[in-house]
């Protein structure tokens, strides 16, 4: 099954995912798919309060923060894998060279190695950040990260068997709730 979950920070969708994964899983088959790139001390903390919130759940963790798809050939097939997050995959593709530049290639490069990844898997659960609804107009590289980044979502969220958003807490479902 491919779950997909989308919503605002600090919504619930990280435990929501959690718990599914943990009911996906066969026994010693749960992996976290960690995708962030720390690059300070607040993402460092992110991190660990990540770590802290999936302890004494059974999850392997491997750290793959670019380049899913060349990653292909190591993934348990029978295995259930909480990716968290589509949002910092991307970003590392995007702008992770850092040399003034977006990467024209990373949206499809991230979602190619996502759909390929996901057709792989017997179970994934994919969490993502919902930062493209807003009104507002920012910069040039805002602006072609959230657009970036709704094309990798809805493109993933087409495989998916199931498609969820949280929203003040509370989990609409546009796909697949009676799977769950």
């Amino acid at each position: 099954m491919k779950i997909f979950i989308s919503g605002g920070a600090k919504n619930g969708k990280s435990m929501f995912a959690q718990t599914c994964a943990k009911r996906l899983a066969k026994e010693n088959h749960l992996w976290y798919l960690a995708t962030m790139e720390p690059h300070d001390g607040e993402d460092n903390a992110r991190i660990a309060r990540h770590r802290n919130e999936r302890a004494g759940w059974g999850f392997s963790t491997v750290e793959w923060g670019r380049d899913i798809e060349k990653h292909i050939p190591e993934v348990d097939r029978h295995g259930t894998y909480l990716v968290d997050s589509v949002t910092a995959l991307l970003t590392n593709e995007m702008f992770g060279d850092m040399n003034g530049s977006i990467n024209s290639a990373a949206v499809d490069k991230t979602t190619n190695g996502l759909i390929a990844f996901a057709n792989t898997a017997e179970n994934a659960v994919f969490v993502s950040d919902n930062i493209y609804c807003d009104a507002a107009f920012y910069d040039e590289w805002t602006e072609a990260f959230r657009k970036g980044l709704a094309e990798v979502d809805c493109r993933l969220a087409a495989e998916c068997d199931v498609v969820a958003e949280f929203c003040c807490g509370q989990i609409i479902y546009y796909k697949g709730a009676e799977l769950l």
